[in-house]
């Protein structure tokens, strides 16, 4: 097996969670409550500026040039094509990009930022490896059951779709190559990666939840 496969067995009980999150069970029907989607765009575009970052950091600990290349690639693809799927969802909103820019973030968002970027100086490789894939595969994974889901198209549509692209298929896929080839070359980190994997994992399924119930500092 795999060991990107064993890890998303080890977090089995995570995936199952999120797909049965009102969150996500209410977006693909239709029914989620506008605030908590537009809570998701805020918090989303915050999440994923230090997100790219980690692949920007993650680039210089890469040894060989096509790794590096690859890194950056879904640092670019984060920066523009996700987030300006962000905007757009924002304008519909009437939320201008100042506000988006200003956004001030949860403390959930907080703390998954903070993982990752901190992971990111003081990890190697495998780990930040792991500390990404569950967001990438698991909005993969959450998207496909929306899809599943969903009966007829809504105002949420455009986020499944998005998800289930071909663009993020191929995302999903460079990640899940990156998990396996960095496990092979560096077996003594497995569990290291298993920890860095669970802990994003975890804070993903949270994420999710910060959203629904609209989570702000006080």
């Amino acid at each position: 097996m795999a060991f990107s496969d064993e890890l998303l067995d080890a977090g089995a009980e995570i995936w199952e969670a999120q797909y049965e999150h009102p969150f996500v069970t209410e977006l693909a029907d239709g029914t989620l409550d506008p605030d908590a989607f537009r809570h998701w765009v805020e918090q989303d575009y915050r999440y994923l500026l230090d997100y790219a970052r980690t692949f920007a950091i993650a680039a210089t600990k890469a040894r060989q040039e096509e790794r590096m290349a690859g890194l950056l690639n879904v640092a670019h693809t984060t920066l523009h094509t996700e987030m300006d799927f962000h905007r757009e969802f924002a304008a519909d909103y009437g939320i201008p990009r100042e506000d988006l820019d200003s956004t001030v973030k949860a403390p959930t968002c907080v703390a998954y930022t903070n993982f990752l970027v901190r992971t990111a100086h003081e990890g190697t490789l495998p780990e930040i490896a792991a500390a990404v894939y569950p967001c990438g595969q698991g909005y993969l994974d959450v998207a496909e059951h929306m899809a599943e889901l969903a009966d007829e198209e809504h105002r949420y549509t455009p986020f499944i779709e998005m998800y289930t692209s071909d663009e993020f298929y191929e995302v999903a896929d460079w990640l899940r190559t990156l998990v396996d080839d960095c496990a092979e070359r560096n077996p003594g980190e497995r569990e290291a990666m298993r920890e860095a994997f669970l802990t994003s994992a975890r804070l993903e399924h949270e994420f999710w939840e910060m959203c629904y119930q609209k989570e702000k500092l006080f």
